[in-house]
Order: C-alpha cells, then sequence, then structure tokens
C-alpha cells in the first residue's frame, strides 16, 4: 500500500495540522526524547536535503547504508517503536520548542511546494539517488512515526 503523499498540499497540510496540536508539554508515549528534541530530531532530514550541516558520510559508511539502511528508510512499512537512529539525528540537547516547530513546517510547506519532480533522481546524503517515491516514503515515514510517538 502507497504512503500518503507528502509533496501533495493536503497531506503536507495534514502533517501540519498534527504539528500544531502539539505543545510544549506532549509527552511521548514511547521512547527519550522530549517534544522539542523530537522536532529537532525530524528537521534533520530537511538540513540534510536543504543545507550542508550534515557532511556526507565516508565511502565505507555510505556503502553501508546503501546496502542495509536505505530499504528500510525508503520502504513503505512502518518503523517499529525505539528502533536505532543515525548518529546525525541523535539530539541530545536542549532546544526551544517554538523554534523547531516553525522551522519543521518551514521545511514541510517548501518540500510540498518544490514538489515530487524536483526530488525524483535528487541525491540524498546517505543512500544516494533516490527516485520521488522513496523521497515521500523516507519524509512521511519519519514524520508519521514521531507523530505517532506523541500521540498526533
Amino acid at each position: 500500500m502507497a504512503l500518503p503523499n507528502i509533496f501533495t498540499k493536503e497531506v503536507a497540510d495534514q502533517i501540519v495540522n498534527r504539528i500544531n496540536q502539539l505543545t510544549p508539554e506532549t509527552q511521548p508515549q514511547w521512547g527519550k526524547m522530549h517534544v522539542a528534541q523530537m522536532l529537532a530530531h525530524c528537521n534533520v532530514t530537511y538540513e540534510m536535503v536543504y543545507t550542508d550541516k550534515h557532511p556526507k558520510p565516508n565511502f565505507f559508511t555510505g556503502l553501508v547504508l546503501k546496502a542495509f539502511v536505505k530499504n528500510i528508510v525508503t520502504n513503505e512499512k512502518p518503523y517499529k517503536q525505539n528502533s536505532p537512529t543515525a548518529p546525525a539525528f541523535l539530539i541530545k540537547d536542549e532546544r526551544v520548542f517554538n523554534i523547531e516547530k516553525e522551522r519543521l513546517i518551514n521545511h514541510i510547506q517548501q518540500t510540498q511546494q518544490l514538489g515530487a519532480a524536483e526530488f525524483d533522481g535528487k541525491i540524498s546524503n546517505s543512500f544516494g539517488k533516490l527516485n520521488a517515491t522513496e523521497w515521500n516514503n523516507m519524509m512521511y515515514k519519519h514524520l508519521n512515526h514521531h507523530l505517532s510517538q506523541f500521540g498526533v
């Protein structure tokens, strides 16, 4: 079954509406991150697309990611609770809820406005060239996982 298309306005708006239900006091149903850290964690995916903040993995790590992680991240199967995360996605410091929330909403809206065609064949730092469906699955699945983690 295909995942909802994050590149459509309808689905992007649904995700933004779920984010808008969060408050600084929203508690996770599982996991260690608090809500502002979760929002910052979700922003990392978009930072890797829109900034040079995160370095590309070295050749060996890139091979491992493509061989063993890419399919898990880009397929339609939901993540399990408490799944391990890559080091770049670990958020250990305190974050400001409103700043991270605004950044994430802006990233989602920017991605939707650029559209699927912009992402079809785009290079991922971690996984190399991805098609639009793989980008969609990666982004939607990750957001849905963490919004569900926080009950929205």
